[in-house]
């Protein structure tokens, strides 16, 4: 069932609303008007000034179809919303409030509800502030900010929840913490994907997993961490995928999703999605944003560029992108791996450029005698290594890769088994 929806309008400074109206239409709403207003600054009291401000009340007023909110593409200061409620008798979103609700919309698992309610809070508390000054003013607190209700007990609502909030999520992500040792130490390496909202990241892990993650083809459709076992019968990999960028990403966002991100930062090797069918400067655009945006989580790791959507391009018009990318983007010396995940496109060729980005990969080889103890542990090492080579003769002759952090395991297993290693 399709569901129905409300009318919006968009408000903006510069031409480029795309993205904002496609954020729109992710919380449900249809934009049927974009006021543009060029201006270099926003108006410091509207925004955009106010003879626009009476241009778009007129336009509400007239409109055939009730319109339920207006959107402003950008950043608002407290005191410009105050005003535009006001004036316009509608509610208003910035750019922030609308990306919050998307995530209120989209969660659902208890971490990621904790976070959206704390961005959101970080996010009201200016606003709040704005109103207790206006209703001491003697003001009216505004048409859509809940009449008569007592703002001051509000504010202080809002401060002992935050910091409530914090605690449950410090205590998630100690947690996280732990389970991410425990993962390492049992040989696993982690690889996480990373990208623009809307990029594939999700099809992705579903393909190198065979798993079947919800995939929707609208943004932000992913907020709380998925991680799946890449079971490719070499070096045992967990794949985890993390919620989108996007341009500007708030920071407050980004303070209140840190234990989720930080499965990006703390990766092995990240695999960063791009959508390879959007044009030049778009893909150019939203790959720097990522690449921004994983700068400033302090991402240190091997990154590895997918470009998905290969099968909407020519070869020809493949290797121009990749060139075009490697010339005018930030990629440098970065690896890009041109993929199609619909049509499972060089996916080998990305699990190997994946393999051998592994950091301290160890090759060990051993020889054991043949006994019920030596095949329940050659049965440990299919699990936990990549077993390249063995051969059964009067003795076991294994290699096998691994994560550096179980070469001692392995070895202490060997002697206690009285075979020896040999490499």
């Amino acid at each position: 069932m399709i569901e129905e929806q409300e009318n919006a309008i968009v408000i903006s400074l510069y031409d480029d609303v795309t993205e904002i109206v496609q954020l729109a239409d992710t919380l449900g709403y249809n934009s049927v008007k974009t006021f543009i207003q060029h201006r270099k600054n926003p108006d410091v009291n509207s925004y955009i000034g106010p003879g626009k401000v009476n241009e778009i009340k007129e336009f509400i007023d007239d409109f055939d179809e009730e319109i339920s909110l207006v959107v402003v593409n950008g950043e608002l200061k407290p005191s410009q919303w105050f005003v535009l409620e006001k004036k316009l008798k509608r509610d208003v979103f910035d750019r922030v409030r609308l990306i919050l609700k998307i995530f209120e919309k989209r969660a659902d698992r208890k971490e990621a509800r904790l976070q959206v309610k704390l961005a959101q809070l970080q996010y009201e508390r200016p606003f709040v502030r704005e109103l207790i000054h206006r209703a001491r003013a003697g003001e009216h607190p505004g048409f859509m900010a809940g009449g008569e209700y007592q703002v001051d007990d509000y504010y202080e609502m809002i401060k002992k929840q935050t910091k409530k909030i914090k605690e449950e999520l410090d205590k998630i992500r100690d947690d996280r913490v732990l389970q991410r040792k425990h993962r390492h130490v049992s040989g696993f390496y982690l690889v996480s994907l990373a990208g623009y909202t809307n990029a594939g990241k999700s099809s992705l892990l579903n393909l190198l997993s065979g798993e079947q993650v919800k995939v929707e083809g609208k943004l932000f459709s992913t907020l709380s961490t998925t991680t799946r076992k890449i079971d490719n019968g070499q070096i045992p990999i967990l794949l985890t995928d993390t919620v989108g960028f996007i341009q500007q990403l708030p920071a407050l966002i980004i303070d209140a999703f840190h234990s989720t991100l930080e499965e990006i930062e703390v990766a092995d090797v990240v695999l960063l999605v791009v959508d390879g069918s959007e044009d030049n400067q778009l893909a150019k655009k939203k790959l720097n944003v990522s690449l921004d945006e994983l700068i400033e989580l302090g991402v240190n790791s091997q990154i590895i560029i997918v470009l998905n959507k290969i099968d909407l391009l020519t070869e020809d018009e493949i290797n121009k992108r990749i060139g075009f990318l490697q010339k005018e983007g930030k990629v440098k010396s970065k690896t890009i791996v041109p993929v199609s995940i619909k049509f499972k496109k060089n996916i080998p060729m990305l699990l190997d450029t994946i393999y051998d980005s592994l950091p301290h990969v160890e090759t060990i080889k051993i020889r054991l005698s043949a006994s019920k103890e030596t095949q329940a542990f050659i049965s440990w090492l299919y699990e936990k290594t990549n077993v390249s080579s063995i051969n059964y003769n009067d003795q076991v002759t294994v290699t096998v890769e691994c994560n550096a952090l179980l070469k001692d395991k392995i070895v202490s297993t060997c002697n206690k088994l009285q075979g020896s290693i040999i490499s």
